[in-house]
């Protein structure tokens, strides 16, 4: 079994908090850059966070940054990502992707080879 699955979404009211988790199965995460997409209602994907094989380089989108925090634990073979002051523009579907030889622009969904099958995220009042 080669593949990743993604966990931890809900329903918050605003300035509420999640913590998102991203675990592989038959392969060692920590061996994959890992980049968590989302996907808003009505739209398409849209890239918010990156982190590098290791965990030792981050990357976030304007929008998330401040807010967002992405981190591994590699005992557990897992990539988090902490939401913080959640807004009602932060709903939708959030997948986790991994891409064993980064190359191009993280945001570009095309670059990853597992992808989550996506946990449901809504922030509303």
């Amino acid at each position: 079994q080669l593949q990743i699955e993604d966990s931890g979404g809900g329903s918050v009211h605003p300035g509420g908090s999640l913590r998102l988790s991203c675990e592989a199965s038959g392969f060692s995460l920590d061996d994959y850059a890992v980049a968590w997409f989302r996907q808003a209602p009505g739209k398409g994907q849209q890239g918010i966070s990156w982190i590098s094989s290791g965990g030792g380089r981050t990357e976030y989108i304007k929008a998330v940054k401040g807010r967002f925090t992405i981190s591994r634990d590699t005992a557990k073979n897992k990539v988090y990502l902490q939401m913080n002051g959640l807004k009602p523009e932060d709903t939708g579907v959030y997948h986790c992707a991994a891409d064993r030889d980064p190359r191009g622009h993280w945001e570009h969904q095309w670059e990853y080879d597992f992808w989550g099958q996506g946990t449901q995220v809504t922030v509303s009042s």
